[in-house]
């Protein structure tokens, strides 16, 4: 049955062009569940658009020789040109700077006013003698409060994420200037988030949301307070009957998705159907943000709709995604830690950054982006597994089967089997994408175009197609490789469409395969006889050389950028444990190894259970590896087992082996192994 389905993802702040940790966070996750439910028949409307207002607008226009206006549309326009690069499915991409949003947001604070929930207080603000005026929170920096981190800025901490009032900071001073700033008293108006504790907290409890996203929103919701709405400047949404008073850009950045969703009724002449999506209870409201976005979509943005006369709709899913790093560190363009998006488009396609990014998605922890990784998932995945299997299949086709497609019939135990696996993968996947785990979902497809290679392997229909008597076996065999095929396109839809409409093509179809039915091509049987393309490489090998030269880049931009402080304390090495012979070394051995299931061991903070595929046999292994990666990040990984260790009971589980692993146990890395079969010795 079709349903309503109102999708938003945080609107990207127009003060910058966006970046992988942007995409990582809220728009990819986005993207590939609208997709996969309008693959599913579902009514979808998918929004965004830029968030334009701000004290840090101003202030990097300023530092730019642009108006804010100008700064914006600059922005605006980068930035809407890399979400189409990036094949982002908005039904809408809209921008504060709208007049019916400037509209919509004084009807919000108009609503409020009259109902009692806003009021205005004269309370002390800083304030800059060397500059002569107030500051606001962007201009302003200082010591937080939460974590002590000297450089957090004015309303948000970068370090730990923290939300607070800039007078809130321990030693405050100017951006600009700094100097150090005083207090003095000013007049704003306040939203008393304090009279929604109640309802907040009972709604909250109501939610079967990831335990980060309940657990931050739960901890701001017994401290709530009243909270400033407006700020002095002339860059906003005037603020009515305050004269040179705006509002804060945190209060109007939200009620963008309704705005969003207006401007998109005016687009199509239907102005009044925003209503349907926004006012009505059979919708799903779905918000992708990240981490440091969760207090103002799981409680402030709630309560301003609670405070409204129409009956908006509230969140009913909030999945918000931790961050993403890039090399073990968090992206900055002022310390070089970034890869620019332009850049980054003219060696490699948009699929390949999708896929990467989306296979080690943050969900429940933060993950990074590495060039090592990328390449793996490139080539090992995405080339070696689902590209040679459509490659090796189509072609022949075209040898041995006249280049169509032969009867699906005549099985065997062996095609029974594989034709099972192909179904209960496509379900897997299926419930991956409705519960927002990309990396599932990934893993899944890998799967799939794995178990299509060991099937090919198996039947062996070279050899068939040698013995006359063999026709029928062959013809089985190919036709459920291309079934199989058919399944991989639909399963690659929502995360890397444009191979998956290739992919979808090559078998002889013509339709849009991201306009088509989930279920119907599930059980769509192709059609005998059809013609199938020639087939193409869809995915081009990553090399070593160039590999190296975007990380040496990286460097070389970080060391010219940022000086390594003579202060710093030097690193405490382990000493060298006692000298061995070779023949110790040589009676250990490495081998290397698949992380096919993890899980946690209960009542252990360190220790996961890693089920590893050793090529000649499966072996449960228990790591104490726990603190530095979450399960569901090791699935399909290749690392390192010691497999003549004696086997010994760790928390009454028998241990098989050892991983190995760099660090210490606070953080861990583990050697990345990308081309070599499971069970291959390691010297």
């Amino acid at each position: 049955m079709s349903q309503k389905i109102l999708i938003t993802s945080a609107l990207p702040y127009a003060n910058g062009p966006i970046h992988f940790g942007h995409i990582a966070g809220a728009y990819l996750p986005g993207d590939c569940y609208a997709r996969f439910q309008r693959l599913r028949g579902h009514e979808v409307l998918y929004l965004c658009g830029s968030d334009e207002h701000g004290v840090a607008i101003t202030l990097s226009a300023e530092m730019a020789g642009r108006t804010p206006k100008e700064h914006v549309d600059l922005f605006h326009e980068i930035n809407r040109q890399f979400f189409q690069k990036l094949q982002f499915s908005f039904d809408h991409y809209s921008r504060t700077t709208w007049s019916g949003h400037y509209r919509t947001t004084q009807e919000f604070f108009l609503v409020l006013q009259r109902k009692g929930f806003i009021e205005e207080k004269t309370e002390n603000h800083l304030y800059s003698e060397h500059e002569k005026r107030f500051l606001a929170d962007r201009y302003v920096v200082g010591t937080c409060p939460k974590c002590g981190f000297t450089e957090a800025r004015g309303d948000e901490c970068q370090r730990c994420a923290s939300s607070y009032e800039a007078v809130d900071l321990k030693n405050p001073r100017s951006k600009l200037s700094g100097t150090p700033l005083v207090l003095r008293p000013s007049t704003h108006l306040y939203m008393r988030f304090d009279l929604f504790k109640d309802q907040l907290k009972k709604w909250l409890e109501s939610k079967s949301w990831k335990e980060n996203v309940v657990r931050f929103a739960s901890s701001y919701i017994d401290d709530l307070r009243p909270r400033a709405i407006t700020r002095d400047s002339d860059w906003g949404i005037p603020v009515p009957g305050y004269p040179g008073k705006v509002f804060y850009v945190w209060f109007d950045a939200p009620i963008g998705y309704i705005s969003a969703a207006q401007e998109w009724a005016q687009s199509i002449a239907e102005p009044q159907r925003w209503k349907d999506f926004w006012l009505m209870d059979d919708t799903k409201l779905v918000q992708f943000i990240g981490k440091d976005n969760i207090p103002f979509h799981a409680i402030f943005f709630p309560a301003m709709l609670m405070g409204q006369d129409l009956p908006y709709k509230l969140p009913d899913e909030l999945p918000a995604n931790e961050f993403y790093l890039l090399e073990g560190r968090q992206f900055s363009k002022s310390e070089g830690w970034y890869i620019d998006l332009a850049d980054f488009f003219t060696h490699y396609t948009t699929d390949q950054i999708r896929f990467a990014i989306a296979a080690n998605a943050p969900e429940t922890s933060d993950s990074e982006f590495s060039w090592k990784d990328f390449q793996m998932r490139c080539n090992a995945q995405l080339l070696g597994k689902l590209g040679n299997f459509v490659h090796r299949t189509l072609t022949f086709v075209h040898q041995s089967c006249q280049g169509q497609i032969p009867s699906l019939c005549c099985f065997n135990q062996d095609d029974e089997a594989f034709l099972e696996q192909i179904n209960e993968l496509t379900e897997t996947a299926a419930q991956c994408f409705e519960n927002f785990h990309l990396r599932k979902a990934c893993q899944a497809l890998m799967d799939l175009a794995q178990a299509g290679n060991v099937y090919f392997d198996l039947k062996k229909p070279w050899f068939l197609a040698k013995n006359p008597s063999g026709r029928a076996e062959l013809d089985a065999c190919i036709a459920l490789c291309l079934h199989c095929i058919k399944t991989l396109a639909l399963i690659a839809s929502p995360l890397i469409p444009e191979s998956a409409q290739k992919i979808w093509n090559m078998l002889g179809n013509q339709s849009d395969l991201a306009k088509d039915s989930w279920e119907q091509i599930q059980k769509m049987a192709l059609s005998s006889g059809q013609k199938v393309a020639e087939p193409h490489v869809l995915f081009r090998k990553i090399e070593d050389d160039e590999i190296s030269r975007q990380i040496e880049k990286l460097g070389q931009v970080i060391h010219t950028q940022k000086e390594i402080p003579l202060t710093s304390e030097p690193i405490q090495y382990e000493p060298l444990k006692p000298a061995i012979v070779f023949n110790q070394f040589d009676a250990i051995d490495l081998r290397v190894g698949q992380v096919l299931e993890a899980e946690k061991v209960p009542k252990s903070k360190k220790l996961l259970k890693l089920l590893v595929d050793l090529g000649f046999e499966k072996r449960t292994i228990v790591s104490g590896i726990a603190l530095s990666f979450e399960p569901d990040q090791l699935i399909g990984k290749k690392i390192i087992v010691v497999a003549n260790l004696a086997p010994a009971k760790i928390m009454g589980i028998e241990s098989q082996g050892m991983v190995l692993a760099a660090g210490d146990d606070a953080k861990l890395e583990l050697p990345q192994i990308q081309d070599l079969a499971p069970g291959s010795s390691v010297s």
